[in-house]
C-alpha cells in the first residue's frame, strides 16, 4: 500500500492522503479582495485529489501585502470577497481547505512578479514598510520603519482579527507565514532583527515576537480547527537563521499547540547560496521530524510520484506539499494514484478520463451533478 496515499491527521482535521496543495500568490486580488481568479484557480486545486489545499498567503493589514494584488483579510469587503469563493468551492469539493495569514514586513509595496517585482516607490503608489529593524532587504531600496510598541500591538491584533475572519469563512486550517523572508521571519533572524529591547538579541527575544502571534491565532480560531506554521529552516546566509533556531522555534510552537510545521527556507537576503536540486529541502524537514512529535511537512522541487511516495515512506516528512509542479499540473495527485496503484477522490463527471485499464477514483461529494 502506498504510504503517500495512506490517511493522516492534523489535531482534529482527518487527511484522506499526504498531499498538500501549497501555497501560491497569485497577484490577482482587487484592493485585496479575492475575485472570480481565485473562484477559477482554487476550484481546479480542489478538484485534483489532494489531501489538504493552501491558499495563498493572506495579508493580516494592507500595509502587508507584498503587492497591491495581493489577497487580503483585513475588512469586511475581503472577508465577503473570500467567503463568496471559499463558499463555491466547498459546493463542489470536500477537500479541506487552510489559509496561510501573513505580513511581508519590509518586502510589501512591491510590483507584481510579471512586472519585475521591485519595490514601487511611494511617489509611484507605493507606501511605507515595517520591519524589526530600519534595514532594507536590498541596496537602495526605501528603509522600512522599525514597529514601535504601539505598532507590534497593531499587528498582534491584526494576525487575530484575520483569525476569526478564516474562523466565520468557514476554513478547516491556518497556516502562520514564518518564512520567505516575511515580517515573522525578519523578527528571527539576526540579519533583519537588530533590535536592542525584549524583541532582538538572544535567539529567545527573536522568538518572542512570532510566538506572540501564534498564540494570538491561536486563541481567535476555532479551537477544534489545526493552527500550524510555515517556516524557513535556514537563510542559506552565513551569521544567518538557521536549523538550530528552527528547532528551538518548532519545539516552542508545539507547546503553544502549533499541528504541524511546514519546512521551507530562504527568501530573507539576496545574499542567500541556496543549492537548489530535487527535494532540496528534505533533509530540512527530516532534520526537524527526528525531534518533532508533530507532522512535519516537507516542500520544494517535489516533482515526481516515486520522489513524494520516498520521501513519505522512508519517514523523512510526513507529507509532501507541491507548488508550482501542481500550478503546472494540477491533475499531479491523479497521476501519482495511478503510477503508484492508490484510489483517489474525484468528482463522478471526471470518472470517464481515468485509464482503462486502472481504476483510481473514488466518489466525491459534489452540490450538483
Amino acid at each position: 500500500m502506498s504510504r503517500l496515499f495512506s490517511p493522516l491527521s492534523l489535531g482534529n482535521l482527518a487527511l484522506p492522503n499526504r498531499i498538500v496543495v501549497a501555497p501560491m500568490c497569485q497577484y490577482s486580488a482587487e484592493n485585496g479582495a479575492a475575485t472570480d481568479w481565485h473562484l477559477i484557480h482554487l476550484g481546479q486545486l480542489a478538484l485534483s485529489g489532494a489531501g489538504l489545499l493552501i491558499i495563498e498567503a493572506t495579508a493580516v493589514s494592507p500595509e502587508g501585502r507584498i503587492s497591491p494584488g495581493d489577497l487580503g483579510l483585513y475588512s469586511e469587503e475581503t472577508e465577503a470577497a473570500l467567503e463568496r469563493v471559499i463558499h463555491g468551492v466547498k459546493r463542489y469539493s470536500d477537500m479541506p481547505i487552510a489559509i496561510q495569514l501573513a505580513h511581508a514586513g519590509r518586502k510589501a509595496s512591491s510590483h507584481l512578479p510579471w512586472d519585475g517585482g521591485a519595490m514601487i516607490p511611494k511617489e509611484s503608489g507605493g507606501w511605507t514598510t515595517l520591519a524589526p529593524s530600519p534595514l532594507p532587504h536590498s541596496p537602495g531600496e526605501e528603509l522600512p520603519a522599525e514597529l514601535d510598541d504601539a505598532g507590534l500591538d497593531r499587528t498582534r491584533q491584526a494576525f487575530s482579527s484575520a483569525a476569526a475572519r478564516a474562523g466565520r469563512i468557514g476554513f478547516d486550517a491556518v497556516e502562520l507565514h514564518a518564512a520567505h523572508g516575511y515580517l515573522l521571519h525578519q523578527f528571527l533572524s539576526p540579519l533583519s532583527n537588530q533590535r536592542k529591547d525584549a524583541y532582538g538579541g538572544t535567539l529567545a527575544n527573536r522568538m518572542r515576537f512570532p510566538l506572540e502571534i501564534f498564540e494570538k491565532v491561536r486563541q481567535a480560531f476555532p479551537k477544534d480547527k489545526p493552527v500550524g506554521a510555515r517556516i524557513s529552516a535556514t537563510d542559506w546566509v552565513e551569521g544567518g537563521w538557521d536549523v538550530e533556531g528552527s528547532l528551538a522555534l518548532c519545539k516552542e510552537l508545539e507547546s503553544r499547540g502549533c499541528a504541524y510545521i511546514h519546512v521551507s527556507s530562504g527568501g530573507l537576503s539576496p545574499l542567500q547560496k541556496i543549492p537548489a536540486g530535487p527535494g532540496y529541502q528534505v533533509h530540512l524537514a527530516e532534520r526537524i521530524r527526528r525531534q518533532a512529535s508533530i507532522p512535519v511537512m516537507a516542500v520544494g522541487l517535489i516533482t515526481e510520484p516515486e520522489q513524494a511516495e520516498t520521501i513519505v515512506a522512508s519517514g523523512q516528512a510526513d507529507l509532501v506539499a507541491l507548488a508550482r509542479g501542481m500550478l503546472y499540473d494540477p491533475r499531479w495527485p491523479w497521476r501519482a494514484a495511478a503510477k503508484l496503484g492508490a484510489q483517489i477522490t474525484a468528482p463522478r463527471q471526471y470518472w470517464r478520463s481515468q485509464p482503462r485499464e486502472q481504476s483510481i477514483f473514488r466518489d466525491a461529494r459534489i452540490g450538483q451533478r
